[in-house]
This record gives C-alpha cells, structure tokens and sequence, in this order.
C-alpha cells in the first residue's frame, strides 16, 4: 500500500508473478480485502497463449482431482492474446481456439505475432466493472493495476488488470513477485464454461437464492460467473458477476422499448452440470 503515496508517480502498475501461479487468490485480493479495495478496483485478467506449445500443456494429464495450472490459467481470462501463430498452421490453431472456447467461452481473443496487440486490448478491460458487462453483454477508481502471471513452461502469462484513474495514460510502474508460494492445490480435471442465453423475465429474489445456493455449494468449483437479466417490475438490465464465492450484482442500463430483452449468463468451472444450471435459471422465471 505504499505506492498509494506515490500514485502521483505512474498511471498503471504492472505486477510480474513467477512460476505456477494459482490466479484465484491474487484475483480475490482485490475482491475481498476492504483496505486494497478502497484505493485499487480490478479491471480484468488478460492471458498470453503460446500457441505453438499450448496444446501440450492444456491436454497433459494430470493425476484425479488435479487441474493442471495452464487450464486455470486460460478459465479466469477476460481476455486471451494467441501469440506465435506464425508458428502453427491453420488446422493447429483451429484446434487451440476450440479448446480454449471449450474452457472459457466468455474471452475476447486476439491473435498475435511476437506478442504485438494493441495496447487498449490489454489495459481498460473492464471484467470486474459491471457497467462494462453491462455493455459487452449488449453483442466486462483508483490506479490500473496489472499482475503478470508467467508459467514455468513459458507458454501462458496472465496479465490482472485494476483501475485508479479515468485517464488512460501509458506510464507503468512494474514489479516482480517472486514465487514464495506453494503450489499443493488440490483440484478436479474437468474445466469448461456454460452459456445460459434464453429470452424471459426473472424473479430477482429467486436469482439471488439461486446465485447463494450455487455459490455455497460449488463456490470452490466456480472460477467466473457473470450475467445480464431482465427482471420483473424493472425496466433496466440486471448485472452480475462473480468469483467463487464472491457475487456482486446492481441495476445497470435501461431496455431499449423496441429491445427484445434477453438474459444471458456465462459460467466457467470445475465439473459444472450444464442441465442444472438450467433448471436452476427455469426456476427463476417469474
């Protein structure tokens, strides 16, 4: 908290993790703890793919119960940049993007040489804002604050991204975190994203008893979770997300008169049941 004295300095902080770093307890800190969260807000997770050696790390084995850590990696992403795709052929990186899909079906993706993307890809993402959900679901303040999480193998970096000043400026202020933590999470294998999008109104105390009930009971199993409702009695969407077990939810803009007003949510997780999650949203129909 001592760059808060020297926010004057630099307009964005760039954090660089080193090794299998687990992104759920950095991405927490900036949700839970009361103290960061009144001078930093996150802004979003950006990975970086290796596309040329990806596939072999997102399908290696892992012994039962174990997500291995490029996975993880990939399912808390905002945003993905696939790099190095001068290196693969056409069929090659088909197959990655479907396989990413498969695990995060809620990134923008970017594709990229040599690490070249635009910078507004990676800076003002807006995952954790509900105003821009808001918006991005319409096709995701204090200093901006990027982590770098870079695996071992070299073939995914996630950037996290936290916002202090409306101003886009480019001045970064970075540092390095070593690897002082350990990596003995226990996990299961299966990691993939649901997609709930139906036309309908919502009963808002049955979303939010559905949403806590989920939240109790599979709050360490879901990664990400976000969503626009249209709810009874409101003319405004309603905007969500979360992670694990942490849910944040307000009023966002109005319906257009002529809108169909459609509810769409995105789920990503360890063993999800895909026809749960629909009942479960069928039941909040008003």
């Amino acid at each position: 908290m001592s760059l808060v004295r020297k926010r004057d300095k630099f307009d964005h902080i760039v954090i660089e993790t080193t090794g299998l770093a687990k992104p759920s307890p950095v991405i927490e800190t900036f949700c839970m703890d009361e103290l960061v969260s009144q001078h930093v807000k996150l802004d979003g997770v950006v990975t970086l793919v290796d596309s040329k050696h990806a596939m072999q790390h997102l399908n290696e084995v892992k012994p039962r119960f174990v997500v291995n850590e490029a996975v993880e990696q990939v399912a808390y992403a905002d945003r993905i940049i696939l790099n190095k795709i001068d290196l693969v052929t056409e069929t090659e990186l088909e197959t990655l993007t479907k396989r990413i899909k498969h695990i995060n079906g809620m990134a923008q993706l970017k594709l990229a040489k040599f690490g070249s993307v635009d910078m507004d890809f990676v800076l003002g993402v807006g995952g954790y804002d509900l105003e821009r959900i808001d918006m991005k679901f319409k096709l995701i303040v204090p200093v901006l604050l990027h982590i770098t999480m870079e695996l071992t193998w070299k073939s995914v970096f996630m950037l996290v991204i936290v916002r202090s000043s409306p101003h886009c400026s480019k001045k970064l202020l970075v540092l390095r975190e070593h690897d002082n933590h350990h990596h003995n999470h226990v996990h299961d294998s299966t990691v993939s994203s649901v997609s709930i999008v139906a036309e309908g109104t919502l009963d808002l105390d049955e979303v939010d008893d559905w949403l806590e009930r989920l939240i109790e009971e599979k709050g360490d199993d879901l990664y990400r979770m976000k969503g626009v409702l249209c709810v009874a009695g409101s003319d405004q969407r309603y905007v969500f997300q979360g992670v694990h077990s942490t849910l944040d939810g307000c009023p966002g803009s109005t319906w257009g008169p002529d809108e169909k007003r459609i509810n769409r949510l995105v789920f990503i997780g360890r063993n999800l049941d895909e026809t749960t999650l629909r009942k479960g949203f069928k039941g909040c129909l008003a």
